[in-house]
């Protein structure tokens, strides 16, 4: 099944219909790409986060997606109090996942010679548990001179420029999504079959309502959505390859190039994101706080009909 778009204009929505562009008050806002992707400046993040300042700001987050700042240089104890304003911290390791202390949950990661990076393939975090983080800061210590930077695609675009009989065929289908489908069935090899155990596969729908936006999103991707309830092993595949080769068109994406300091802050069900691993065997040190929204229930809206 080839159902990438031809050559020609995308439908690039930023916002759902009837919904005006947001202007901010309190600092300046630079796209990165037509639908996704916005650089913020005039903003200290160390700063506490008043009421009206948090107001623009998840504003700007629901519309644009992904956030991202420079010259931000936060503690981990800093970027935790930033990420408790939008909701409970969570370690999004596989030995974590529960909610726990905020200074305890800010991860920091390094990349290097010995400990490669597989973030390279397109995702969207925890998918593979029953219910995935709903956002994601990520800030930048260490990087090497050249390369690793991060990517994104916007999940309703994709959405928006799949044929009109995909989307209806789309609609109300469910899939199987388990973590351990693809590199990190090697990177966890020692504790396999416990982390198997204790993150068995999960299903989840593989078009949501997005519960900020109501906007129809796609829920699938190549990392660890594994196959189409329902559907022969063939035709799982052929059609779950096409759902997620839609966040290859680049107009669908914005690129973030690194700088100490620099801060991404993303929407976890409105985008994937890809690591590019094009720096190894050099150093690549970052800290990462992620969050569940407080009121579970709004994660998930309906399946389109």
């Amino acid at each position: 099944m080839n159902v990438r778009p031809g050559a020609g204009p995308r439908v690039l929505r930023r916002l759902p219909d009837g919904v005006e562009p947001f202007v901010p008050s309190r600092f300046t806002i630079t796209p990165l790409a037509a639908t996704i992707g916005a650089e913020v400046a005039g903003v200290d993040l160390r700063a506490p986060i008043d009421d009206e300042l948090f107001a623009e700001l998840d504003a700007a987050r629901r519309e644009w997606k992904v956030l991202c700042f420079r010259d931000q240089p936060l503690t981990p104890e800093q970027l935790a109090v930033l990420a408790l304003r939008w909701g409970d911290l969570t370690d999004d390791t596989l030995a974590g996942g529960s909610a726990i202390e905020p200074v305890d949950n800010v991860v920091v990661f390094e990349r290097n010679a010995d400990i490669v990076g597989l973030e390279n393939e397109w995702h969207s975090d925890g998918t593979f548990r029953p219910v995935p983080t709903a956002g994601t800061l990520l800030q930048a210590i260490e990087v090497p001179p050249v390369g690793g930077d991060t990517h994104f695609a916007d999940l309703a675009a994709a959405y928006d420029n799949l044929p009109e009989d995909l989307r209806a065929r789309a609609a109300g289908l469910r899939a199987v999504h388990d973590w351990s489908i693809n590199a990190y069935a090697g990177k966890y090899g020692a504790d396999l079959e416990e982390f198997r155990r204790l993150h068995p596969p999960v299903e989840q729908p593989v078009v949501i309502r997005h519960p900020d936006t109501g906007r129809p999103t796609l829920m699938v991707n190549r990392l660890f959505t594994r196959e189409i309830v329902g559907l022969a092993p063939a035709e799982s595949a052929s059609l779950l390859e096409a759902l997620c080769s839609m966040v290859d068109l680049p107009e669908l994406q914005c690129r973030w190039r690194w700088e100490p300091g620099s801060i991404a802050f993303w929407d976890n069900l409105a985008v994937n994101h890809y690591g590019a691993s094009d720096y190894h065997p050099q150093r690549r040190v970052m800290a990462r706080a992620t969050f569940f929204p407080r009121e579970r229930s709004r994660l998930w809206g309906i399946d389109p009909a």
